[in-house]
């Protein structure tokens, strides 16, 4: 219903209610409505007169009443409108136009500024919820403490199953086997790409680590005398190999030279089953079966004598083997905690305050960071073997991923950023398009001189 029909049907409603026009007309004392201006009111027709006064007038055959108006009656005519207020022609009205308003702002100063400010909407992320392909792994061993996936620079994925080491190329899809160790030295139990993305580390469960080149499928040198038990998880630092054991220690290997063993951290009592280095490649975090974490760092490493760690951080109550450092902010850690615990921490590791902690319902089994968006990502057990995805600050759940049957025990990252892979103890390996692909920022082209001086090559 419109607005014209709105008001006349409330005037209607009016009418009905407040008959003016018919107590005017049938009042019998005339007295009661004495004006100053007409003495007989209630004898007037005023609808009638305000007709004769302005359309009464206009000749034409629309206008058949229409006479010639004497200068009296004019006289009489305008002095009746001023009293009646009949007079509205002029209300509102303006003798000459309005001065044209002066601009303290020009338009196009104003309209280039708004468009600058103007930020678009940024849309949302499509996150699909099942994975994009799925791979058999049969007899992947299931265990919590071992890390047995990682992908490597070169876009190459390396996975163990059971004895064997199989590397599955991402840009074509094919797959091909580098080693199967013998039964009494296996199964494998860590594997972890170098930098360069060619050579490939692989821990065993007769506490010995093997170095391979994945380019021409041989094998460069064992590492030995590391630890005294197997070999659960590993990290590269450059040159150096960093490798945990389930005799609790932690040793720096810098595989250039013979006597490869240079550091050795000690600080948890159980299975260490996390390492990972920063970025910067100054601080190491660890986890371990004994609920601990520790952050070591490289200034107060020394090799005459075993290290003491920068940060003991005590507050998980179960395992740690989930760790990531955050890609931009260096100082931050991220720390799950297995199922006892259930637990994402957050930790400053230059004052050692521990930020935040969220209690996500399940077992913590892997975390990784989103390298294009402030993301996180965690891999889980009991109950539901779910991929949950959160955003940071504020740890709110983005999206839950569903299609492992059993705990996703090992997460890794393209060199992209895109992809993640997981393996999971249903023995299958899920690919998930989870961080989607980076924004391409628009190159900005060089000034010409963009620092003052820059043309001259030394300031006298």
């Amino acid at each position: 219903m419109d607005a014209g029909s709105l008001n006349s049907s409330s005037y209607l409603k009016a009418q009905s209610r407040f008959p003016l026009q018919e107590q005017f007309l049938h009042r019998k004392n005339s007295k009661e409505n004495c004006d100053r201006f007409i003495p007989n009111r209630s004898a007037m027709d005023l609808d009638y007169a305000h007709y004769m006064l302005t359309e009464g007038r206009k000749g034409g055959k629309e206008n058949p009443t229409a006479t010639v108006n004497s200068p009296s009656r004019e006289a009489y005519r305008k002095g009746l409108a001023e009293a009646l207020n009949l007079n509205r022609t002029r209300i509102l009205a303006f003798k000459n136009k309005p001065p044209t308003p002066v601009e303290l702002i020009p338009q196009d100063h104003l309209s280039s500024s708004l468009h600058h400010q103007a930020k678009p909407a940024k849309l949302r992320r499509y996150i699909p919820q099942t994975s994009e392909r799925t791979l058999d792994a049969p007899d992947l061993v299931d265990d919590f403490y071992l890390n047995l996936l990682d992908w490597g620079s070169k876009n190459v994925l390396a996975i163990a199953l059971e004895n064997t080491v199989y590397l599955w190329d991402a840009s074509n899809g094919s797959t091909s086997e580098l080693v199967t160790v013998a039964d009494e030295d296996g199964p494998v139990t860590s594997v972890n790409w170098a930098p360069d993305g060619l050579h490939l580390a692989i821990g065993l469960n007769d506490s010995h680590v093997q170095l391979w080149d994945s380019a021409s499928n041989k094998q460069l040198r064992t590492l030995r005398g590391c630890h005294r038990s197997r070999v659960g998880s590993m990290a590269w630092n450059n040159h150096i190999l960093t490798t945990g054991g389930m005799d609790g220690k932690i040793t720096n290997n810098d595989v250039r030279i013979r006597s490869h063993i240079v550091e050795t951290y000690r600080g948890h009592q159980q299975e260490v089953c996390g390492l990972k280095w920063s970025a910067s490649g100054q601080q190491l975090a660890s986890g371990g079966n004994d609920n601990l974490i520790h952050i070591w760092d490289r200034s107060m490493a020394s090799s005459n004598s075993v290290t003491q760690w920068f940060h003991r951080f005590e507050e998980h109550t179960s395992a740690v083997k989930a760790l990531a450092w955050c890609p931009f902010q260096g100082n931050l850690l991220a720390s799950g905690g297995g199922g006892a615990d259930r637990c994402i921490k957050f930790w400053n590791t230059h004052t050692g305050a521990c930020l935040n902690s969220i209690d996500t319902g399940s077992q913590v089994c892997a975390l990784l960071w989103n390298k294009n968006e402030r993301e996180l990502l965690s891999s889980h057990g009991f109950t539901q073997n779910q991929l949950a995805l959160w955003k940071y600050p504020s740890m709110v759940k983005m999206a839950e991923l569903t299609g492992h049957t059993s705990r996703v025990l090992y997460m890794a990252q393209s060199p992209d950023g895109c992809t993640v892979a997981t393996a999971a103890g249903d023995e299958t390996l899920r690919f998930w398009n989870v961080f989607g692909v980076p924004e391409v920022a628009a190159k900005v082209a060089p000034k010409e001189n963009p620092e003052p001086f820059s043309r001259f090559n030394r300031i006298r």
